[in-house]
């Protein structure tokens, strides 16, 4: 076979072109590489950026949680406040985090139950349950009325000194009246407070907790009551409702079918905030509450109250 001189130079120029080529692609693949590498690293700086500010900032004083479940929340650690200290004239302390620590409480796999009362004081029932509640050592929360409050200043005071916590449920319970606006909203939960505080010769106290009539939303009142809790929110009040209920307010009247309520209600949930009352026509709630407290036990649940929170 001849040599062919031509044929050679062809084949040093293909040679060149496949190198250069072959550059070309190291560069672009390194290039991509690099470009990966700066986009992992800026995406990671963002989120520890946006994650440290979510740890270092506190929220609004009584900022409101929307009603949706956190996206992981499993054991929630409550606040622990001496017993000693609550039954020697505990005040409860503003807690920045406090709307969001109650929110928190609803989605808690830990066995606690917050037992409420609503509507009180009164003098037929509230004693009843006081001696039940004492009998048995448990702590609860009652969400007073005002006008209650200003008819029975004893008995806020006997709830009061015997480690209860003292919480806001407005002052009249009349819908109409308390939800004409934002602004009778406030000025119930605020002659409210005052309330508590001649009852209690303590005109520092503040509850720091309300609880809407009717519950926080729904109803014919739902956009007032929206309204209401972005003003409560500026003054730093907080507000809860309840996952939990014996129907005493819905015709149970027996102990049976408010254990049944209270079994119904409660399933799937961890801790549980139980709604009763002690109005003075409710002493069916008074027959029922040893029971309800002798099941909890039985299901292995501790009872606590909000001075865990404030």
């Amino acid at each position: 076979m001849l040599y062919d001189e031509n044929e050679n130079e062809n084949m040093e120029v293909i040679d060149e072109l496949n190198k250069r080529a072959h550059l070309r692609k190291k560069a672009i693949i390194c290039g991509m590489i690099i470009l990966c590498c700066v986009v992992v690293i800026i995406i990671s700086i963002v989120v520890s950026v946006k994650m440290k500010k979510k740890n270092d900032n506190h929220p609004k004083q009584g900022s409101s949680v929307a009603a949706t479940k956190p996206q992981e929340i499993k054991h929630i650690q409550i606040a622990q406040h001496d017993m000693e200290q609550i039954k020697s004239k505990f005040v409860p302390k503003e807690n920045p985090n406090a709307q969001e620590e109650i929110t928190n409480i609803y989605y808690s796999d830990e066995k606690v139950a917050y037992l409420t009362f609503d509507d009180g004081p009164s003098k037929n029932i509230t004693p009843r349950v006081l001696d039940i509640l004492k009998q048995e050592n448990v702590p609860a929360t009652f969400f007073v009325l005002g006008s209650r409050v200003d008819l029975n200043p004893d008995l806020l005071k006997r709830e009061y000194d015997e480690g209860h916590y003292i919480a806001n449920h407005g002052y009249s319970h009349n819908y109409s009246q308390i939800y004409t606006s934002k602004d009778t909203v406030f000025e119930e939960y605020a002659k409210t407070e005052e309330a508590i505080r001649v009852a209690l010769e303590n005109p520092n106290y503040n509850t720091h907790l309300f609880r809407f009539p009717g519950g926080s939303s729904g109803g014919r009142y739902d956009g007032v009551k929206g309204e209401a809790k972005g003003l409560l929110r500026d003054y730093g009040i907080n507000y809860t409702n309840w996952n939990c209920l014996t129907g005493d307010a819905e015709g149970r009247t027996t102990t049976d079918s408010q254990m049944e309520c209270l079994i119904q209600t409660m399933e799937g949930d961890g801790a549980i905030i139980v709604l009763m009352h002690d109005a003075s026509d409710k002493s069916y709630t008074a027959e029922a509450l040893p029971s309800v407290i002798a099941y909890l036990r039985e299901q292995g649940y501790t009872f606590k109250n909000f001075y865990e929170i404030f």
